[in-house]
């Protein structure tokens, strides 16, 4: 699987810049924070995908039977849609169909129930620490993350 470009641009930002406060702060120093393409605009990103994955995994795991779609709506909807206009939002709603049943990727990832519920598990209490250091890298500046 591919990585995303801003993905990429932080690896890259990273060979220069030592810490993720520094990365956010140079963005500040030179008034592009919010432009396409910055570090700190990147790592937003980057956080609401970290953020749509360990929510989906948490609907996964109370999710009763079978519905990814389900879950992956719900996540959607709590992450990016609140940032995307409505032909993207509906443009995703018509993708949720596209989406396989949980026993379908499940098999294809080769992982059986229990083994695919430690993995989300695990991915869940790692990612929060995460979440919540990327945030407060935000909100700490003034920065906001509704944009």
């Amino acid at each position: 699987m591919a990585r995303s470009s801003q993905v990429d641009d932080l690896l890259e930002a990273s060979k220069s810049i030592s810490t993720l406060p520094d990365m956010v702060e140079l963005d500040i120093q030179k008034g592009t924070v919010r432009q396409a393409g910055s570090h700190a605009r990147n790592l937003l990103r980057v956080k609401r995908g970290i953020d749509m994955v360990k929510i989906l995994f948490e609907q996964i795991l109370v999710t009763e039977g079978n519905s990814l779609r389900d879950a992956a709506s719900k996540a959607y909807a709590q992450v990016f849609a609140p940032h995307h206009g409505w032909a993207i939002r509906k443009a995703v709603a018509v993708g949720m169909y596209a989406l396989p049943s949980k026993s379908q990727l499940l098999k294809k990832l080769n992982e059986d129930e229990n083994s695919a519920k430690v993995q989300m598990q695990n991915f869940i209490r790692s990612s929060g620490p995460v979440i919540l250091y990327a945030e407060d890298l935000f909100t700490s500046r003034n920065l906001g993350m509704d944009w």
